[in-house]
Parts: structure tokens; C-alpha cells; sequence
């Protein structure tokens, strides 16, 4: 028998009443009568391709039937945890009762619950059924995961993780959900305009069927070639028509890459909610499947305001949070888009509304040194001298002109040494960099883990050093909370300043 019972303080919340709780205290649960089919069918997910290809195509082979076998063990297996699974509510705390041969006991307070997420495909969405998992903090796998509930049982138990993780700390008042920020479908399709979800999963999509014939790539690509310059060359295209004829094929791609990323947009994000209830916030969206998560604000680790070339375009920016729930295996766990696009004010609204105290419109910034551009471009010498190298010893004397990427790279660098700054407040720290794809990247001081003064060998050269601030629940891609480039002097000034600060605060989860 395993337990778990750690404690930690609790969080303040809405408080809900009894009517939107029908989890009894005394009483256990049962999953849904249904929930052993979509148990089987997620085990089966990773066979059921190459179950269908050999009952299709096995050719009357009775050894092809063999792995039927494993699908009924997976079913009774499923079957099995149904009848075995049970929940229910102790105090403060959920208790999740499993096995029978070997039986497990596990008990979660609620005051460790960090994140609710609810997920429905469209298989749940018509028996009314929904998957939740639990999140805590830095856990590699969910604290509980039920497969599945119905979904007035799904929300009221959401709803009971918020009204009990307030109970080891003054409950907030009780209060209705209020909405933050609506996408109507056309924010939604100028989101899929902006992104680059059509080319990610074009990209995967080869990725796939490469596993299945290495050759299946070039052979495309070879025949599309054949055929395009064939027809070309039938009608005696000229140097100048080949060159428009290649603008138009990369024109016609992109443009069906991104009604691709449109469409995917609309799937993951339609009808995009954002909603506050007390003090946690809440995230709905999906069209064909709906995904529901919540966390609380105090969760919230740091914040990251992105803004690329078609962003400002279209007057929009994209606001993502890091909260302190780690993601397994690169799939996202937790909430971490606010805001997937808003107009600026929009977004600024959001920060000064989440983060009262900041005062993110009143930051001072700092410039980085002027003389810091040539830093930025110094990693891109030794990379164009391999790909000129390279060039040059396959097609001869047309490989020198990688070298005309070196101009270009020296402007791009002038523009993001000029834009990039860093701020330090009474409660927030910030930093802000790029040109063409911009970001700004903060997060409060009562957040900050740790700081770091690092000094690479062309900073002790320079007589520059980097501060380095480490917050929890930083994603692969989330772009680092760091002041580069300052002279030695300043940097040991600022490392002091945040690490007394640090020693003074205590660590907000």
C-alpha cells in the first residue's frame, strides 16, 4: 500500500456551494460505466495502424489474428481497473483506492492540487464524459488521473479541488466566474495566420511516413520534379520563367501551409475562454475535442509577451505563462497560453490586471551597451565559414555567396542590440530582446529561484559578465530570463542587489 500525504500551505479561492459539489465527503466513487472502452482505447492507440494492416492485409493468415489476443487482454485489463478504481473526499484531502490483488491507497491533499486539467475528444464528448488529471508541482506524471468521469462529476470536482485548496488559508469571498479575454473565430484564424502549426505538422508528417520507406521523400520530390520541369520544358520556359514559375511554387506552398495552420487554429482554439474565478484562472478551448484546465494565479512563475513580423502586421501579441508544473515527455500539461493573441493593450491589460503590483507600464528600461552588436553577430561567422566551405567544395567559386548572409546578419545584429533592455522594479524583473520576432520576458522577484553571474572567455576579455535568473517551471521553449552583456562593475552591482532581495523574501510558489 502506498500513501501520499505531504502537506503545503493552501491558496486562496473561490469558494463554491454545496449544489456545485456533489462529491459527498463520505462517500466513493465510481469511474463511468464506460470509462473501460476509452482506457482500451488509449492503450491501443501506438497498435491500432498496424492491427488494421494485418486484418486488411494479412491475407487469410491465421498467425495475423494472434494479436487479437493482446487486445482482449487489454480489455479485461481495462475492465479490471473500473471495478477497482474508486475516489472520494477525507477531510482536505482525495483518496484514490486501486487494485485488488495488489492494492494501493494514495491520498492527495488539496492544498497540493496546482493544476485541474479537463480534456475531451469528440468519443468523450458523446457519451458526456471527460478525462481529468491532477498536477502538482515539478511531478513527472499527474498526482491522479481518471479515465474516465462524467462531466458534471468532472467539473464538480474541479470545483470542489477550488473551494477545499482554500481551507488552509482565509477562503477569498465567493465569486462568479468573470471572463478575461473571448476569441471570436476571427482572432482564432488570424492565430493560425501568425503561427507556424501547418509547417510543424507537415514536418511530422514526413517524420512519420519516413519510418515507414526512407525513400518515399526523395521519390516525391523526384517526381515532382521530373514532372514540373518536364511540363516546363514542353513549353520551352525561358531562364526568367523558370525563376517565376520557382516564386510561384514557394508563393502557392506557403499560402497552403497557412490556411493549413488555419484550420489546425480553429480545432485547437475555438471558442478560447479565459476566465477568473477568485483567484485561480481558467482555460477552455477546441472545436471537434475541448480542453479545460485551471491553475492558480500564485502558480504563476514567470511571463513571456512575444511579437513577431505578422504580429505586428496585424497589430497582435501573444502572452504565455510558466507555471510550477513541470511537462512530460514535451506535451504540455498545464496552462500556458493567457492570451495566444490580443492586441497589445489587450495583453498590457492583462499583465496590470494579474499583476497589480508590477506597474508593468511604468518600467524604466535600460539599453544595452551600444557596442554589444558585434556579440550577437560573432556566432555567425563560424557557421557561414563551414556552410561556404562546404558550398564552395561542391559547386565551386557559386558557394562564396553564403558570405553575402554576413552583411545581413551584422544589420539584423545593430537592430537587436538597440532594442534589447532590461528593467528592475519594486516587484519584477524584466528583460526584452529581438528585432524582427520580439519578446519580453519577466517574472516577480518573490518567483525568482536563483541568480547567477556567469562570465564566458569573450566576457572576461570584454570585461562583461551575464546575470542569470532562474525561475520553476520554465518550458524547453520559453526564451531565458537573463541580462547579457553588462559591464563587469554594473553586473556584480545588480547580482548583490537581487541576491540580498532573494535572501530577504521568502520563495512564492
Amino acid at each position: 500500500m502506498t500513501m501520499t500525504t505531504d502537506q503545503e500551505p493552501g491558496e486562496a479561492a473561490g469558494a463554491v456551494s454545496a449544489s456545485d459539489t456533489p462529491v459527498a465527503a463520505d462517500a466513493e466513487r465510481r469511474l463511468h460505466p464506460m470509462s473501460w472502452l476509452f482506457v482500451l482505447l488509449a492503450s491501443l492507440k501506438q497498435f491500432i495502424l498496424p492491427l488494421l494492416a494485418l486484418l486488411v492485409f494479412g491475407q487469410g493468415d491465421r498467425n495475423a489474428l494472434w494479436p487479437l489476443i493482446g487486445v482482449g487482454v487489454l480489455a479485461l485489463v481495462s475492465v479490471w481497473q473500473y471495478f477497482t478504481y474508486r475516489y472520494g473526499v477525507a477531510d482536505d484531502a482525495l483518496v484514490v483506492r486501486q487494485g485488488l490483488l495488489e492494492r494501493s491507497l494514495r491520498v492527495i491533499p488539496f492544498a497540493r492540487i496546482h493544476n485541474v486539467a479537463l480534456q475531451q475528444s469528440m468519443l468523450h464528448r458523446i457519451f458526456g464524459v471527460a478525462e481529468v488529471r491532477l498536477e502538482s508541482a515539478g511531478g513527472q506524471k499527474p498526482e491522479a488521473e481518471m479515465r474516465v468521469l462524467k462531466l458534471e462529476d468532472a467539473l464538480a470536482l474541479e470545483a470542489l479541488v477550488r473551494q477545499r485548496g482554500a481551507a488552509a488559508v482565509e477562503a477569498a469571498p465567493a465569486t462568479s466566474d468573470a471572463a478575461l479575454l473571448e476569441l471570436p473565430t476571427g482572432e482564432v484564424l488570424r492565430l493560425g495566420l501568425v503561427s507556424n502549426r501547418g509547417l510543424v505538422l507537415l514536418g511530422a508528417a514526413f517524420a512519420a511516413v519516413s519510418q515507414v520507406d526512407r525513400r518515399v521523400i526523395p521519390n516525391l520530390f523526384e517526381r515532382w520534379g521530373e514532372t514540373l520541369f518536364g511540363w516546363a520544358g514542353e513549353r520551352q520556359f525561358a531562364a526568367t520563367e523558370y525563376v517565376l514559375a520557382a516564386i510561384t511554387f514557394v508563393v502557392l506552398v506557403v499560402l497552403l501551409l497557412r490556411l493549413l495552420s488555419m484550420a489546425l487554429a480553429l480545432l485547437q482554439y475555438h471558442g478560447f475562454r479565459l476566465t477568473e474565478h477568485g483567484r485561480r484562472l481558467t482555460v477552455e478551448r477546441g472545436l471537434l475535442g475541448r480542453w479545460r484546465t485551471s491553475v492558480s494565479r500564485r502558480r504563476i512563475q514567470a511571463w513571456t509577451l512575444r511579437e513577431g513580423l505578422l504580429h505586428r502586421l496585424l497589430g497582435r501579441r501573444s502572452l504565455e505563462i510558466d507555471t510550477a508544473v513541470s511537462e512530460q515527455g514535451g506535451q504540455q500539461r498545464t496552462l500556458r497560453e493567457v492570451a495566444p493573441i490580443a492586441t497589445p493593450d489587450t495583453c498590457a491589460g492583462l499583465v496590470d490586471h494579474l499583476l497589480p503590483k508590477a506597474r508593468w507600464d511604468r518600467l524604466e528600461w535600460h539599453p544595452l551597451p551600444a557596442a554589444s552588436w558585434w556579440r550577437l553577430w560573432l556566432p555567425t561567422l563560424p557557421w557561414v565559414a563551414i556552410g561556404t566551405a562546404v558550398l564552395t567544395w561542391r559547386f565551386g567559386a557559386w558557394g562564396l555567396l553564403l558570405l553575402a548572409w554576413l552583411p545581413w546578419a551584422a544589420f539584423k545584429a545593430r537592430q537587436r542590440a538597440l532594442r534589447a533592455g532590461w528593467s528592475l522594479g519594486p516587484e519584477l524583473v524584466a528583460v526584452r530582446e529581438g528585432w524582427l520576432d520580439r519578446h519580453w520576458r519577466f517574472a516577480e522577484i518573490d518567483k525568482l529561484q536563483a541568480t547567477q553571474l556567469v562570465q564566458s572567455p569573450v566576457d572576461r576579455r570584454c570585461g562583461t559578465a551575464t546575470v542569470w535568473l532562474d525561475t520553476a517551471g520554465a518550458g524547453a521553449m520559453s526564451p531565458p530570463l537573463r541580462i547579457r552583456f553588462l559591464p563587469l562593475a554594473q553586473a556584480r552591482e545588480l547580482h548583490e542587489a537581487l541576491t540580498r532581495e532573494l535572501a530577504r523574501r521568502p520563495l512564492r510558489w
